[in-house]
Formats: structure tokens, C-alpha cells, sequence
């Protein structure tokens, strides 16, 4: 049974997302950090894939995804797997309760993703002994807030490739 390269694509751009998530997990590179600014990549993606594809990310994937990132980053198991599930609960609710999909409900919307994630995890690393840079918390919050619109059109545009 041969594939042809149109059919290729078309799986390939499904499994892209998941692709994504465990080379972010694998790397270690959850928090992009430029100078000033750092990023949560991992958030926006789970947020943004559970919201409008939920298909394409499982929540087995986002827990075992989670639990490499802790494993990679020497953090105590398990925090970083119920912070993505957090974003990724907060996001199904979201897409059960949106009538209509636009940047700026998905925008808006996703500052209680951050705060609840960033709870569970501020929670579990004073609970477990470890020091809480609370600047840096904070820090990443805005700035992955604000880079969250550029990501959502690149990943737009990417489910637009699937359907077109």
C-alpha cells in the first residue's frame, strides 16, 4: 500500500502537534529565556491544541510529556505534568462554553489557564522544598501572555494547511 505525498502531509500535519510537544519536552526548552524575556512554550501549545483540535493532543500524551520535562529538568515528578493538565482542563471547558472562535476569546481566556497553572506549580515546588523565584514566575507569565497571539496564528495557519 503506497502513500501518496499529499496524503503524507496531510497525516504528517496531525501528528505535528504531538511532534512538537515531546521535542519541546525532550529539549528541556519549555521556557524560551531571550535576554529579559522568557516564554512558556509548552502552555501555548497544549492550550491552543486542546482548544481547537483536542484530537490531536491526549492527555496521556500532555501527562507523559510533563513527567520527561521533570525528568529532564531534575524537578520532583509530576509537577509540570498537573500544571499542563491544568491548562489543558482549563482549555476543554473553554472550548465546551465558546460559541465562536476568535483571538481574542482564546486570548482572554487563557490568562486563567496561566494563573492556574502557575498556582499548581508555585504550590508543588514550595511544597517539595524547592526555592521560588516569584519574578520569574511572574515575568513568564506576561510574557508567555503576550507571545500567546503570534503562536495562535502560526498554528492557525497550520490547521488552515489541513483543510485546504
Amino acid at each position: 500500500m503506497s502513500i501518496s505525498s499529499k496524503g503524507f502531509w496531510f497525516k504528517f500535519i496531525d501528528i505535528l502537534p504531538l511532534l512538537i510537544l515531546f521535542v519541546i519536552s525532550l529539549n528541556g526548552s519549555s521556557v524560551i529565556n531571550v535576554n529579559l524575556i522568557s516564554i512558556n512554550i509548552h502552555y501555548i501549545l497544549v492550550y491552543f491544541w486542546v482548544l481547537r483540535q483536542p484530537n490531536s493532543l491526549g492527555y496521556g500524551y500532555i501527562f507523559l510529556s510533563g513527567i520527561i520535562s521533570d525528568v529532564v529538568l531534575g524537578l520532583p515528578l509530576g509537577i509540570n505534568a498537573l500544571a499542563l493538565l491544568f491548562v489543558a482542563g482549563v482549555a476543554a471547558y473553554v472550548r465546551v462554553v465558546t460559541v465562536r472562535i476568535t483571538l481574542i476569546n482564546d486570548w482572554i481566556s487563557f490568562i486563567p489557564a496561566l494563573l492556574f497553572a502557575n498556582f499548581v506549580y508555585f504550590i508543588s515546588l514550595y511544597f517539595s522544598g524547592y526555592t521560588v523565584e516569584y519574578f520569574y514566575l511572574l515575568k513568564n507569565s506576561i510574557f508567555t501572555f503576550i507571545f500567546y497571539p503570534i503562536l495562535w496564528i502560526v498554528f492557525s495557519l497550520i490547521i488552515n494547511l489541513k483543510r485546504s
